[in-house]
């Protein structure tokens, strides 16, 4: 048969005996393996995609061999701009062009083998499902984590819509590659930064590369320091800055504030105020992320002063638009003797440059010295001095101790049309009510076009009718703004285990049993986005009492990307694009899944080789011709006894191969299997004892081909039902060792000897090394140090 033919057939009977289907309940151990699901694109399956789902489809067939009740699931994360962006175009509701995009990827995905429970399948865009995303947003709101407030964003003017900073980059959308800007805007925010601490400490209970781990902590960013109260000239606001080091306070020589900081108005002199004005609207055309990468310094002095609370010195104020609004205070004091961008400040501007550091080479010294020139601190160290100043700052009532966080408040409204309505209203006081949770879920109303304003209105407005709310004595209008993205993912794992539940998100029972997620994969672009935000929300379902868990995710694997036979990122502008349905015609889907896992290492960039495919399919071909004659089509096994060569070589496999798969580590999995072949075919050995736990090895990774394989060999039921063999450890031991030998601690050579060899045959073999004989020239060691399989080494006299 052809391997189209092998594919279609099995993915059939699978279906139709339901082999993936997880038990809600049962006496197995639970293993819940979940890949990250997809945004449905039009443009279908590829290459990112085969090497983001075979880790778990392996995983998770070799746990069901191994007894496991498994889970493994997969949905579609289905609220995005494209389908929203083709509507705009065509006037297509997305929903149409959603569903036709679901349908093709289901298909794709069932074509390629995946081992999904598809009973469980979700949509984020359902409004079965969405109604739940709005039910729990509602906790959110109860509990005061969600909330409205004016605050500078992102605003893409050609998508017309707000993007996150984790949809931003190098300055312009993700989607498109639009320039972005910063805008003041009335926002929905969820208060993240509640969890901080939490979300900082619980990344050491979860096995995650610690990359990610260490990703997301600088993303938190959490730092201890002081906060310090500045008095303005002339003015009787105080300007408040956060420090690391309160004890160089003496060495503050100006301050900058945010152009969007509030006191800016009431500071600028007007000889200043033009230059501030015009300051503030270029600064307004640059996005965040903009603000923080350039390297060049810009800024205006307000002609406004703020007074040293130590000293009474006063210090210039300027505006630079580094300092950004929404991080802690908005301003900061400069210390350019010992900051290197407040030295390249100073440079530039001619502002002075003070010593309160103890260092023998020149300024900027960021290293840690004694304290000079600070009055009441000099000759005290770092620690000392931060721990005086603080005392002195509390006892001064000019500044406390505080601790902040880089993270801020997750920005959690969209002016867009196609994403989960906020189920709240807004009474004409302006006061924010819940919808009551029998209304939910708040459905999308149909729209004249899908496009926002161009001051920002978003879409759901120009349906007044669904606007303008008058229900049970509660009179007002509807939020038209729609949740991000990011809102249907940070909670769709808990769906997965009770997704057909329509009296809640899921039952307590089915979070008890399948959560938290044994094993999640997906790409560690979503390191401070997705995996952050699904951190989040499972904490505040933990806090009321709606998840068993305060962690989504025990183990966390990335893969790497499949990369262009170039070396480059595969992209259709390179021209280096490799399309996965074209390989899977030409060499078989098993052989695409198997090629993507023997590149190399799981978490590692792997460039494409066609040469490369052709031998992992001249693999799978040499197993086939083991078991089935190509001529005939007739089986060729026996039932003969294992050669003792082949038999341990069998278990030793067995052993590798389960370990490997256990570690994530696939590609020496198909090197292991690969020598069994070999071994096999050099002993001409056809026998069952041999093929048949073979071919289960080979299932995770093949699975077609193993079914075809095990059908012929008269394997009793599936083979992917089939429990994993069993190694004998007795058999996995060598019974020789090689070694190597050292003369006076240079290596020499080597011997290869019994595990069970005395020094003395250890020696007569070593004397046998011509380089060791040379070496010795003609005398008797004076010592030998010897282990048995680690070490020998003779010692002579020099």
């Amino acid at each position: 048969m052809k391997y189209d033919e092998i594919e279609s057939k099995w993915q059939k009977i699978w279906a139709d005996q339901e082999a993936y289907k997880a038990d809600a309940k049962s006496t197995k151990p639970k293993y819940y393996a979940l890949d990250m699901f997809p945004y449905p694109s039009g443009s279908g399956l590829h290459m990112g995609h085969i090497a983001s789902y075979t880790p778990g489809d392996i995983v998770s067939r070799y746990k069901r061999a191994k007894g496991f009740n498994v889970l493994h699931p997969m949905g579609f994360d289905a609220f995005g701009l494209p389908a929203e962006q083709f509507a705009i175009q065509t006037g297509v509701h997305p929903a149409i062009t959603t569903e036709k995009s679901i349908d093709s990827f289901r298909a794709t995905l069932q074509k390629y083998g995946f081992s999904y429970d598809w009973s469980r399948e979700i949509s984020t865009a359902e409004p079965d499902y969405y109604k739940w995303t709005q039910s729990i947003f509602l906790k959110l709101f109860e509990r005061g984590l969600a909330y409205q407030k004016e605050v500078p964003v992102n605003w893409c003017p050609e998508l017309k819509t707000v993007l996150a900073n984790d949809e931003i980059v190098d300055g312009k959308s993700e989607r498109g590659g639009h320039p972005v800007i910063r805008v003041p805007m009335r926002q929905w925010m969820l208060k993240i930064t509640d969890y901080a601490e939490r979300l900082l400490n619980d990344l050491d209970k979860v096995d995650w590369p610690e990359r990610t781990k260490e990703a997301q902590r600088n993303w938190i960013g959490k730092s201890e320091g002081a906060l310090v109260k500045f008095k303005v000239k002339n003015v009787s606001d105080e300007l408040e800055i956060f420090t690391t080091r309160p004890d160089t306070i003496f060495g503050a020589s100006f301050m900058v504030v945010a152009p969007e900081h509030p006191l800016v108005k009431k500071i600028t002199t007007e000889s200043q105020a033009a230059k501030i004005t015009n300051y503030i609207q270029a600064t307004s055309k640059k996005s965040e992320v903009d603000r923080k990468a350039t390297t060049e310094k810009t800024g205006v002095f307000t002609g406004g002063f703020a007074i040293n609370p130590l000293n009474k010195k006063e210090i210039p104020i300027w505006i630079a638009d580094y300092v950004m609004m929404d991080y802690g205070t908005g301003a900061i004091m400069a210390v350019p003797g010992h900051d290197e961008r407040d030295f390249e400040f100073a440079k530039k501007f001619d502002l002075p440059i003070l010593r309160v550091l103890e260092s023998e080479g020149e300024l900027p010294f960021t290293g840690e010295g004694k304290l000079v020139n600070s009055e009441f601190l000099n000759g005290l160290s770092k620690n000392e001095a931060i721990k005086k100043m603080i005392a002195h700052v509390e006892k001064e009532n000019i500044g406390k101790k505080q601790i902040n966080y880089k993270l801020r408040d997750w920005l959690f409204s969209r002016q867009r049309y196609w994403g989960e309505p906020f189920p709240i209203i807004q009474t004409p006081d302006g006061t924010l009510k819940a919808v009551p949770a029998d209304e939910l879920p708040v459905t999308l109303p149909d729209v004249a076009n899908y496009e926002p304003s161009e001051t920002g209105e978003a879409p759901l407005a120009k349906n007044e009718a669904w606007v303008h709310y008058h229900k049970n004595g509660l009179i007002g209008k509807r939020i038209t703004d729609t949740m991000p993205g990011a809102a249907g993912s940070s909670w769709y794992f808990f769906r997965y285990p009770d997704s057909k539940n329509d009296k809640e998100a899921y039952s307590q029972e089915s979070a008890k049993y399948w959560m938290p997620v044994d094993l999640y994969v997906g790409g560690s672009e979503h390191t401070v986005g997705h995996l952050l935000y699904s951190r989040f929300w499972t904490k505040v379902l933990f806090d009321a009492g709606l998840s068993p868990v305060d962690e989504p995710f025990k183990k966390l694997a990335h893969q790497g990307m499949i990369l262009g036979p170039d070396g480059e990122k595969m992209s259709k502008s390179r021209g280096n694009v490799i399309a996965a349905d074209s390989v899977a015609n030409e060499y078989g889907v098993d052989a695409l899944r198997c090629y993507v896992c023997f590149l190399g290492p799981m978490e590692k960039d792997k460039p494409w080789s066609s040469s490369g495919i052709d031998g992992v399919k001249r693999f799978l071909d040499r197993i086939s011709r083991l078991v089935v004659n190509e001529e005939t089509q007739s089986c060729v096994v026996d039932d003969s006894a294992l050669p003792p060569e082949v038999e341990k070589l069998l278990h030793k496999t067995i052993k590798k191969v389960s370990e490997d798969i256990e570690n994530l580590s696939f590609n020496t999995s198909i090197s292991q299997m690969m020598i069994f072949v070999n071994e096999l075919y050099k002993t001409e050995c056809h026998s069952k004892k041999a093929l048949m736990p073979l071919v289960q090895l080979l299932q995770p990774f093949a699975p077609h081909i193993a079914e075809q394989l095990w059908e012929k060999m008269q394997g009793t039921g599936l083979v992917v039902n089939a429990a994993w063999p069993q190694f004998k450890a007795e058999l996995c031991q060598d019974d020789t060792v090689t070694m190597g030998v050292q003369v006076n601690g240079k290596m020499r050579g080597t011997i290869e000897i019994a595990l069970t060899a005395d020094e003395k045959t250890a020696l007569s073999e070593a004397m046998k090394i011509t380089a060791v004989a040379s070496a010795l020239g003609g005398k008797a060691p004076a010592k030998v140090i010897y282990k048995v399989g680690k070490i020998l080494n003779l010692i002579v006299p020099q």
